[in-house]
């Protein structure tokens, strides 16, 4: 099921984005320090109370050289396109200002929930200037002082109670899978092509949150697909398609509710800095990764280009080690026949669990093969190892010391690992921790 949206709006220079780094808190994590890999803030996963939801910074959106109003218009634009709930954050200090009332204009057109977060309401005598905003005409606005904490978990108790009732029941046995790339890769010429002649679709229906539109299909194998077309997302409107967050943001978005994810290339432009970024997401989500070279039907060829290809995108993508890469074409649909199983098969690695006494001795092997570290003359001693979690796969491994797990013999245990069991398309994490 996919968590409730939640954007920030508003103009410059109300704390727009402290406000999403106090809600955020500690939940922002850099889950590997690789190149590649995104940082990017925009958009993070937050929970309050045991609720989760997912969390946009309009203001990280970048419009370039356009004028002051016209990014302000642009990005509450974003949020009414893409929220579920909408915090409008103004400031105490400057009270109701033109710009305000602007947002507000164009936040009268959304059907969704909008809270006023009075900002800055940094001591109690500021509390009483707050009912001004009232003429926003969004009810009453909630005081908050993003610097020092002071009203957020207010601000949340009523962003919760907002979010819209979810009783869409999903089919378990559905794999959902999203192509996701640079304009211009060739998507939507993938989804038509996938979902071909030798395909039964059932239905078109809209996610429960968004405007993303989800087609199930049937291949003539009885499998049951869902494909999250990222493409649906669009509404009319005037929405600054061309800015290079905005897109990163809606293929994050289509991440999150997949459970494979096919990295899209385009073999005649080679490998671009936003493929790695929106790649870098998928990895650090944890989702089953393909990589899709489309239009390869274009490209002349000889006997090394698929494997110069190849090692190219190997040197590029070194975190995504694990996933396999196709050469494919939409107008040819060559090799597109082979994705239905392929897809299949890595959303079972995804979640496949191992029992504790196989995976520990396969760890034993391994340490029997190439014993563990030492460092200052003390031994890395590993005791126990045991599977905590799936989607994607998770171990945690009983140490002595997690200083001596050197991060060389970590890749040796993952890789001992991946040889004993299918974990092709799929990440793992492994986790190190002390035995008390």
């Amino acid at each position: 099921m996919s968590n409730p949206v939640v954007a920030i709006v508003g103009r410059p220079n109300v704390g727009k984005s402290t406000v999403f780094n106090r809600i955020a808190g500690e939940r922002i994590s850099i889950v590997e320090d690789v190149a590649g890999v995104t940082r990017d803030r925009i958009y993070t996963h937050s929970e309050w109370l045991g609720q989760k939801f997912d969390l946009i910074d309009t203001g990280g959106i970048d419009l370039g050289d356009e004028p002051f109003l016209t990014q302000i218009t642009e990005q509450a634009e974003i949020a009414i396109n893409e929220a579920d709930v909408i915090i409008f954050v103004v400031s105490v200090r400057e009270g109701v200002t033109d710009a305000d009332e602007k947002v507000a204009h164009i936040l009268y057109r959304s059907d969704k929930p909008v809270i006023v977060a009075v900002n800055k309401v940094d001591n109690p005598e500021l509390k009483g200037d707050i009912y001004d905003f009232y003429s926003l005409g969004f009810g009453e606005p909630v005081a908050i002082s993003s610097t020092h904490g002071i009203g957020i978990g207010d601000l949340l108790d009523q962003v919760c109670r907002s979010f819209p009732k979810m009783d869409i029941q999903e089919d378990e046995d559905e794999v959902k899978f999203s192509l996701i790339g640079r304009p211009n890769v060739g998507k939507s010429s993938l989804v038509n092509a996938i979902l071909g002649e030798n395909r039964v679709i059932v239905s078109n229906i809209e996610g429960t949150t968004r405007d993303a539109i989800d087609t199930p299909f049937v291949t003539t194998t009885g499998d049951k697909f869902s494909v999250i077309d990222t493409a649906g997302i669009r509404k009319k409107g005037k929405v600054y398609e061309n800015t290079e967050k905005y897109a990163v943001l809606r293929a994050m978005r289509a991440i999150d509710r997949s459970d494979v994810v096919l990295v899209v290339l385009n073999a005649e432009e080679g490998i671009r800095e936003q493929d790695k970024r929106v790649a870098g997401y998928a990895h650090e989500a944890g989702r089953g990764i393909i990589i899709l070279v489309n239009k390869w039907d274009t490209v002349k060829k000889d006997n090394q280009t698929m494997q110069e290809f190849e090692a190219l995108i190997r040197r590029e993508f070194q975190y995504l080690s694990y996933a396999p890469i196709i050469f494919v074409s939409a107008v040819t649909k060559q090799r597109l026949d082979k994705l239905p199983d392929l897809i299949k098969r890595i959303s079972a690695n995804h979640e496949r669990r191992i029992s504790s006494a196989v995976l520990n001795d396969v760890i034993m092997d391994a340490i029997a093969r190439n014993p563990t570290p030492t460092d200052n003359g003390k031994r890395l001693r590993i005791y126990y190892a045991t599977q905590v979690a799936v989607k994607p796969p998770t171990f945690i491994i009983f140490v002595n010391d997690i200083e001596l797990m050197h991060f060389s013999y970590e890749r040796f245990i993952e890789n001992q690992i991946r040889e004993a069991f299918d974990f092709v398309g799929t990440p793992i994490h492994i986790i190190e921790r002390k035995r008390k």
